[in-house]
């Protein structure tokens, strides 16, 4: 449940993460209001059976819609540049709601190789017991993804940045492809955000988040969400499916989000700042193997990411240090300052090791295939003082 106001159109994000989608009460209040309730009171029996037809336009149960969450999904949307949003409990109930509520028993979805670890876990093993195929591609290689897509598909899904290699994927060339071959396109936008990148007007079709990252940004609360300008898949298949399986955001969660995505902009450009920083003091190390970063011109996709980014490289640095797994624990065990955890897009810097955390239950042969060596550390850059990030690295790699 959307809604459509012409003067929100022409303001700018930064506007439209503060103000867009709020609805006040009678009591007009400057923070937006918490509706924590499961069902809605009608005035007469009619009208109940009206609402449940679809007639009148009035909540009827919380695992539907409430106005709490209505006004997350209003303000994303619109930072967004969709027609339709569609919060839910989290990332990974977005990723797999729009993958399940579209394919069917002998569907054909083509995926990028480099995933996080659940997606993968999502198209390599669960979508199978369902019939589904899924054929995985070299993300960065057109030309993979043009024989892959010369037979006919119904889905492609891929995320760039991607999860932890930072590969920057071609997202108009993909989803131009795609479309020949009849495919809906989705694209996992967590590592970018809005702020940086815009899927829907590079050609894709769908837009997931986990909401969890930078949308609430403080490591407070669980969500997702899923944005697109098509009306078909978002109210005839996306909208049954959720409604029927389960997995609705809550009104406190969407609450804390909708305060996060006020300050989204500003933790994202200072992330983004310190992370540029970070990945050029790290590269001036004699003890790091390789900096995985795309805002550094030694990154493959440098050039891509600057036009397909808003000329960031985003939040996330990831690197290899010289030596093996004994080592990347032993930087990571050496830090003061940064927290070892698994998240990231929070306001606090958060390092973690894929190979043992995010992307643990992959076999060697995938985690290879995706890049993820032993000595690789996904570090997600905070709003800290960059300096003492700097300083509590370098005191980490000198031990």
């Amino acid at each position: 449940m959307t809604t459509n106001d012409d003067k929100t159109k022409d303001w700018r994000p930064a506007t439209k993460l503060v103000r867009g989608g709020l609805e006040r009460s009678h009591h007009g209040e400057v923070s937006e209001a918490l509706y924590m309730t499961q069902a809605y009171a009608y005035d007469s029996a009619e009208q109940a059976e009206q609402s449940f037809l679809g007639e009148v336009d009035h909540y009827v149960y919380s695992r539907y819609g409430n106005p709490t969450v209505t006004m997350f999904e209003e303000r994303l949307r619109l930072l967004e540049g969709a027609e339709h949003c569609i919060g839910l409990s989290s990332g990974m109930a977005a990723v797999f709601c729009t993958l399940a509520s579209q394919l069917k028993t002998g569907d054909r979805i083509v995926a990028s190789t480099a995933l996080f670890g659940a997606c993968f876990h999502i198209l390599a093993n669960i979508l199978p017991n369902y019939g589904i195929k899924t054929e995985f591609v070299e993300g960065t290689d057109l030309e993979a993804w043009e024989k892959a897509l010369s037979t006919p598909a119904q889905a492609v899904f891929f995320e760039t940045p991607s999860n932890p290699t930072l590969e920057i994927l071609d997202i108009k060339a993909i989803s131009d492809l795609a479309h020949k071959a009849g495919a809906r396109v989705v694209v996992d936008n967590v590592f970018a955000t809005p702020i940086l990148q815009r899927p829907l007007e590079l050609g894709a079709d769908v837009v997931t988040y986990s909401a969890t990252k930078h949308i609430d940004g403080q490591g407070r609360s669980l969500g997702g969400a899923v944005l697109s300008n098509d009306t078909q898949f978002m109210e005839k298949q996306l909208t049954p499916f959720y409604r029927n399986t389960g997995p609705s955001l809550s009104p406190f969660n969407a609450w804390v989000l909708l305060k996060g995505l006020e300050t989204m902009d500003l933790r994202v450009s200072r992330q983004c700042d310190n992370a540029m920083a970070i990945a050029e003091f790290l590269s001036e190390q004699s003890s790091i193997e390789r900096v995985l970063y795309p805002g550094l011109s030694s990154h493959p996709q440098h050039a891509l990411a600057m036009t397909q980014m808003n000329g960031k490289g985003s939040t996330v640095v990831s690197f290899e240090v010289k030596g093996g797994k004994a080592e990347a624990f032993k930087t990571i065990n050496a830090l003061n300052i940064i927290d070892i955890a698994n998240n990231l897009g929070d306001a606090k810097s958060l390092i973690t090791h894929p190979a043992t955390t995010t992307h643990q239950r992959l076999s060697d042969a995938e985690r290879e295939t995706m890049g993820i060596q032993p000595n690789l550390i996904r570090l997600s850059v905070g709003i800290e003082d960059v300096q003492d990030l700097k300083d509590d690295l370098a005191q980490a790699l000198a031990k």
